[in-house]
């Protein structure tokens, strides 16, 4: 396989252990657009948070991610679901049919493509009518008390974030996308969260990571004590939400290839 954008097989298991899981508003958004009976490509699976919801919507999910590492610790590699395939594969290639898919489904994943040969294989892989949906979750939007040690903890990682990072600031509002839009709704990923959780999340990110090897220093641990002088009872959950910045492109109907799967 080519050369990729690896910066999560060193933290997978922190990546499937604390990354929040997705709304059902979300997977309601994409199950009013495509059909129960879709077939689903989703590339850039990582450990399989998004892959569940589409699991649970569509009736098979070949989820993807060039990383092995983020494969082992796959979600459906683990509870060997039946209407889900997992592989080892980039999502500017994928070994998938011509005009074979439904939908593509990227959660949080796109900022890392080629996206000149990913939305390339979209309009290969895609049937006319077909949609591609990409996803992505910006920062912790947090509260007055948390604010001041959340603003220390960003302000030591920054460095370390990759270029990328920008496009997911802006809610990949600037991409030259493929195809039509599709109306939206404005939504967010929330949880309900104890202290120690927070703080595997935030050891999951990928500037922490950087900034880990970059120094020898954990800039989780050099501010666990700030957040845990503002969070209080290390046990009590609080809610804390992210905004949630949904795509929705759908091929056009008179597109080569075969037609999308009817509803039903």
């Amino acid at each position: 396989m080519a050369s990729f954008k690896d910066h999560f097989s060193q933290v997978a298991g922190a990546y499937a252990q604390w990354r929040p899981t997705y709304p059902d508003a979300l997977f309601d958004a994409l199950a009013a657009v495509i059909p129960a009976n879709a077939l689903v490509w989703e590339p850039g699976c990582g450990s399989g948070q998004a892959t569940r919801g589409l699991a649970s919507r569509f009736a098979t999910v070949y989820a993807t991610d060039p990383s092995a590492a983020q494969i082992e610790q796959h979600w459906a590699t683990q509870a060997q679901r039946d209407n889900v395939r997992v592989a080892v594969e980039a999502g500017e290639a994928t070994a998938l049919p011509d005009a074979s898919i439904d939908l593509v489904a990227v959660a949080q994943a796109l900022h890392w493509f080629d996206r000149t040969r990913f939305f390339a294989e979209c309009e290969r892989v895609l049937r006319p009518g077909g949609v591609l949906a990409a996803w992505t979750y910006q920062d912790i939007v947090f509260g007055d008390d948390l604010y001041e040690a959340a603003e220390a903890f960003r302000a030591d990682i920054d460095p370390y974030w990759p270029p990328e990072r920008t496009d997911v600031d802006l809610g990949y509002g600037d991409y030259a996308w493929p195809f039509d839009a599709l109306p939206t709704p404005r939504l967010w990923l929330t949880a309900q969260w104890t202290l120690p959780q927070l703080l595997g999340y935030l050891g999951s990110l990928s500037a922490t990571a950087s900034r880990r090897n970059a120094t020898g220093q954990d800039p989780v641990a050099a501010h666990a004590e700030a957040f845990a002088a503002a969070w209080g009872d290390p046990g009590q959950t609080r809610a804390l939400r992210w905004p949630l910045v949904l795509h929705l492109r759908r091929k056009p109907l008179n597109a080569a290839g075969g037609t999308i799967h009817p509803a039903g």
